[in-house]
């Protein structure tokens, strides 16, 4: 896991948190923002879209990836998850499925009553689905 400066966490932070503030949470009055931190120094920023079919709601986390492989950008340092909850949010399964296709070891920050946690990708989602599981079998 790369090492965050504290200057870059809340810098992350805010960002986030001004994406938050464009969330479009009429259903659920559950507001989230992201910022993803691209290896190139550029920062992503996304927020929770509803929709009247909850399924096809997107949350902050994807649409922050979305907009940087959009830009280009697959290679990723740093996730900054705010919402509008007093407590700690992690993010969702989809969000965690996504995120382990272009950065396991990335850290994950995110605020509570008692500060900033980090944790990586790949201790949100042991055991994944991913490209490995794609290869080819020999002799099939």
């Amino acid at each position: 896991m790369e090492k965050i400066t504290e200057e870059v966490w809340e810098k992350l932070f805010a960002r986030a948190r001004e994406a938050m503030e464009n969330a479009y949470a009429p259903y659920s009055r559950f507001r989230v923002g992201a910022a993803l931190l691209a290896k190139d120094g550029r920062i992503f920023a996304g927020c929770n879209v509803e929709n009247a079919s909850y399924s096809l709601t997107i949350c902050a986390e994807r649409v922050a990836v979305a907009m940087a492989v959009a830009a280009g950008c697959r290679e990723f340092i740093a996730l900054a998850l705010v919402s509008s909850a007093d407590d700690y949010i992690y993010p969702c399964g989809a969000c965690r499925q996504v995120l382990i296709e272009f950065a396991p070891a990335m850290p994950v920050g995110v605020t509570g009553p008692q500060g900033l946690k980090v944790v990586t990708v790949a201790e949100l989602l042991p055991a994944p689905f991913d490209s490995s599981v794609l290869q080819p079998r020999s002799g099939k």
